[in-house]
């Protein structure tokens, strides 16, 4: 509580001082800090990269996979690799550089979700241009991140660590496209890219609980979080997925403090009285307590699960902690949110404060891949029961497709009031080019192999290209349930990184980036798996 004071009075007295000062010395001020960034990026440029250690780098498994033997799906991933250049090249002919595309307009987009930093898309999308043999775009894409993406602007607007804000600039910018492409390609630029990013967002983490705020200025090291969540909380969703990315950039940079972050995170929770055995989404990082007893397993809460199993998964099936940790949340979540409607759909609820509320996101809908993903590691007497509840979910997100009139997903669907799988709300009604219900199909497809997958995954590929395929990119949907198209003229970088990515890796053979190697984050970015002989091989080899 002293530091919370001490750190309250600090930040008062700065704020009384810049007012008291006149105009002339607020611009003196401000071109002082502009000269010095400018000073030190030039000292760094002068002085070479950074002393980031030696890394073997070895040929990845499964970056480059086999054509397709069925020239049917051959033919269909052909399709999507064609979306994949019609989406890029209009980003590049109209939006080149900036964060993403309005392809009505045709103009580019910079929402506040990326603060000062451009070239969200350029980012984003490196590891599909890559994985789909786009070389030359590829080329173009690096060459962009080389000379023009600088972290040493002033960043007067907050970035923030997961749900639109640094999901998109710290994980996929900072680890995921970065690291990820340093893995398939051993291109420096990317590693180094990573770790100094990586490196600008450690002070979100100085807070009383080490839990970090969820937003963070850049030039002053000043968190906080944001000002709806309850009583000043962070979101489970974004301090709970940076585990992946941390744990690399401690292998890319040889600093164990980004894997010492994260794993304090575990620390924090491991404390906790969990309601149920749930984790609600809002926690404060000052008295380490939970807010509002709120839990989702879409918006706010998602990745966190998705990430305790992966973390089990990179790590070569030896963190003990990540996977008892999720198995037993998968527990208290089957106990307290799953249910079953009337018409035989399971759904997974929101709990709030003891009660549920019968609605599932478009975001939950990861869970069914999710599922059938740690069905391996399950008991044996639950596995099955694993694939099947994943197959189950993915049958409820697809009949959430099927019952539009345009056969795409809402934000939201409900199951009260006689109604099941349909939106009943007119904010819940759109489509934003989303991913997740696509991400299930793709890991149902890898696990069993059932032809439907492939059948449901090509229906949504044809509603994208009737319904959101525009001259200038891919848009999204106001009103799914419409018999007319209203667009709202943005083309999403994760159209590029997560939706076209899953598609292709749907009608590709299973050895294109196979899962015993590769772990996809919440972004959708492949990391590596980290083999247990990873080390010794390497200090055999050195």
């Amino acid at each position: 509580l002293e530091r919370i004071r001490a750190d309250h009075e600090r930040a008062l007295r700065e704020a009384k001082e810049t007012l008291q000062k006149l105009p002339e010395e607020i611009r003196r001020d401000i071109r002082q800090d502009k000269e010095k960034l400018l000073q030190d990026a030039r000292g760094r440029k002068e002085a070479g990269a950074p002393g980031l250690p030696q890394r073997l780098f070895r040929q990845p498994v499964g970056a480059v996979g086999q054509e397709p033997a069925d020239p049917d799906v051959r033919q269909r991933r052909e399709k999507i690799k064609e979306m994949m250049k019609h989406a890029w090249d209009n980003y590049k002919r109209y939006a080149w550089g900036l964060n993403e595309l309005k392809p009505i307009s045709k103009q580019g987009h910079s929402s506040n979700l990326f603060g000062n930093i451009q070239g969200a898309t350029i980012v984003d999308a490196l590891d599909t241009l890559y994985i789909m043999e786009m070389k030359e775009e590829f080329k173009e894409a690096k060459e962009w991140v080389e000379k023009n993406l600088d972290f040493n602007v002033i960043q007067t607007r907050f970035i923030c660590f997961k749900l639109a804000p640094t999901l998109e600039i710290n994980l996929c910018w900072s680890n995921n496209a970065f690291s990820n492409t340093w893995f398939l390609l051993n291109f420096q630029i990317f590693r180094k890219k990573a770790v100094e990013l990586g490196e600008k967002l450690l002070p979100a983490f100085n807070t009383p609980t080490g839990i970090p705020w969820a937003l963070l200025n850049i030039k002053s090291g000043i968190g906080r979080n944001w000002p709806w969540a309850s009583g000043g909380s962070s979101i489970l969703a974004e301090f709970g997925t940076l585990h992946l990315e941390f744990v690399h950039l401690s292998y890319l940079s040889g600093n164990p403090v980004f894997a010492e972050k994260v794993m304090n995170i575990r620390k924090v929770l491991n404390r906790l009285d969990k309601p149920e055995g749930l984790y609600p989404n809002y926690l404060n990082p000052s008295s380490g307590q939970w807010g509002q007893h709120h839990v989702s397993i879409g918006g706010l809460g998602d990745s966190f699960y998705e990430y305790l199993l992966k973390a089990w998964l990179m790590s070569d099936k030896t963190d003990e902690d990540g996977k008892k940790m999720y198995y037993d949340a998968v527990q208290a979540i089957e106990t307290h949110l799953i249910r079953k409607s009337s018409g035989g759909l399971t759904y997974i609820a929101e709990w709030k404060g003891g009660l549920l509320e019968h609605k599932m996101g478009h975001l939950t809908c990861f869970a069914g891949g999710m599922f059938a993903l740690g069905a391996d590691g399950a008991p044996s007497d639950k596995t099955g029961h694993h694939i099947e509840l994943g197959a189950e979910i993915a049958r409820t997100c697809h009949e959430s497709y099927d019952r539009t009139r345009m056969k795409l997903g809402p934000e939201a669907f409900r199951f009260d009031g006689g109604v099941e799988a349909i939106a009943t709300r007119q904010n819940e009604k759109y489509y934003i080019l989303r991913p997740e219900v696509i991400e299930t199909y793709m890991y149902m497809w890898r696990l069993t192999h059932d032809p439907k997958y492939r059948e449901w995954g090509w229906e949504a590929v044809e509603a994208l290209e009737k319904h959101c395929r525009v001259d200038g990119g891919y848009s999204g949907i106001r009103d799914v349930y419409n018999n007319h198209e209203s667009h709202d003229d943005v083309q999403q970088s994760f159209f590029l990184s997560e939706t076209l990515k899953y598609l292709y890796l749907l009608f590709s053979e299973d050895d294109l980036l196979p899962f015993e190697h590769w772990v996809f984050n919440t972004e959708a970015h492949p990391l590596p798996v980290l083999h247990k002989d990873d080390g010794n091989k390497e200090e055999n080899e050195k």
